[in-house]
C-alpha cells in the first residue's frame, strides 16, 4: 500500500515514515501543500495522511483542491487543531477521519487500516475473495485452514490485488503500490513476489492475464 504523508515536522514526519516502512507501507513524504498537491496528481496513493498547518498551502486548501478534482482517495487527517470547528471544516471539505497529536503509532495504523477498508467497500478487518483471507493488521493470509505469515513485498502486493479481486493490476500499478520515492525497484520484483505467494497458496491464487497483469479471482 502506498502513503503520502504530509508533514513539515521534521521529528513526526521521521517517525512517521520510519513506523510505515516497518510495517511494509510504501511512503512518499513532502513538507508542504503545493507538494502534497503536486504528488497526488502525479500518483495514485491508498491513502493520504494530511497535516493542515503547512507551508505553501494549509491542508485544508489541500484537501478542498483534491477533492475538487473528483480524487476520492482516502485522507486521514493529522493534526494538533483541536478545535471542534477545525474537525467539522476538514470532515465537510472531504476528509476520511482525524486523528489528534500527539497520537499513539498503533492508533494511527488502525485508523488507516479503518478508512482504506471503507474506501473499499469493507467493514470486517479481512480482505476476502471466497478463497483467501487477508488479515490486514496481522499481515497474514489464510487458506484451506491455514494460517500463513508474509513478507512484507508479499503482503504489499497480495494487498493490493486483494482490494479489489477480480481486478487487473499491471507490472507498473503493483510496483507503485510496492515503492516509495527513492526506493529502489528490483528488476523481475513482481515476478519473484508472486513466484514466492503462489508456492505458499497455490498456483491458481493469483491469475496472470498476459501482457495485461495479475489478479485474485474473485470467488463466490
Amino acid at each position: 500500500m502506498r502513503v503520502l504523508l504530509v508533514e513539515d515536522d521534521r521529528m513526526i514526519g521521521e517517525a512517521v515514515q520510519a513506523a510505515l516502512l516497518d510495517a511494509a507501507y510504501a511512503v512518499d513524504w513532502v513538507r508542504d501543500g503545493q507538494m502534497a498537491i503536486d504528488a497526488c496528481e502525479i500518483h495514485h496513493y491508498d491513502i493520504v495522511l494530511l497535516d493542515l498547518g503547512l507551508p505553501k498551502k494549509d491542508g485544508l486548501q489541500v484537501l478542498h483542491i483534491v477533492r475538487a478534482r473528483n480524487d476520492a482517495v482516502p485522507v486521514l487527517v493529522i493534526t494538533a487543531r483541536d478545535a471542534v470547528e477545525s474537525r467539522i471544516q476538514g470532515l465537510d471539505l472531504g476528509a476520511d477521519d482525524y486523528v489528534l497529536k500527539p497520537f499513539e503509532m498503533a492508533e494511527l495504523l488502525a485508523r488507516m487500516r479503518a478508512v482504506v477498508r471503507r474506501k473499499g467497500g469493507v467493514a470486517g478487518p479481512l480482505l476476502c475473495n471466497g478463497t483467501l483471507s487477508l488479515d490486514v493488521a496481522a499481515k497474514a493470509v489464510s487458506v484451506d485452514g491455514r494460517t500463513l505469515p508474509l513478507s512484507g513485498r508479499e503482503f504489499a502486493l497480495l494487498h493490493a490485488l486483494m482490494i479489489r479481486p477480480g481486478a487487473i493490476l499491471s507490472r507498473s500499478e503493483l510496483e507503485d503500490r510496492m515503492y516509495g520515492w527513492g526506493s529502489e525497484v528490483e528488476s523481475n520484483a513482481v515476478e519473484f513476489i508472486i513466484h514466492s505467494l503462489r508456492k505458499k497458496l497455490g498456483n491458481d491464487a493469483i491469475k496472470n492475464v498476459r501482457g495485461l497483469g495479475w489478479l485474485v479471482p474473485k470467488h463466490h
